[in-house]
């Protein structure tokens, strides 16, 4: 938030961002429950996956995949 930037303002400018955000990338995500930061689901298929839902608030937990097949499975 810039010095000069209203409180308003920055709501109405962050609110914009996650409606652009949630465009390119949907409504759903899926997050591999492994070590390290692995977002690629060729790194570790076999890991489980935190199914998440965007509410229209905050990403929400919906279930667990047992690997990333399953997850693109609740993905499309």
């Amino acid at each position: 938030m810039a010095a000069d930037e209203s409180l308003s303002d920055w709501f109405a400018r962050r609110d914009q961002q996650r409606a652009s955000d949630r465009q390119i990338t949907g409504t759903r995500r899926a997050l591999p429950l492994a070590p390290g930061n692995l977002r690629a689901s060729h790194i570790a298929p076999d890991a489980p996956r935190l199914l998440t839902e965007w509410d229209g608030h905050q990403w929400a937990p919906v279930g667990i995949a047992p690997d990333a097949a399953a997850a693109a499975v609740f993905l499309a």
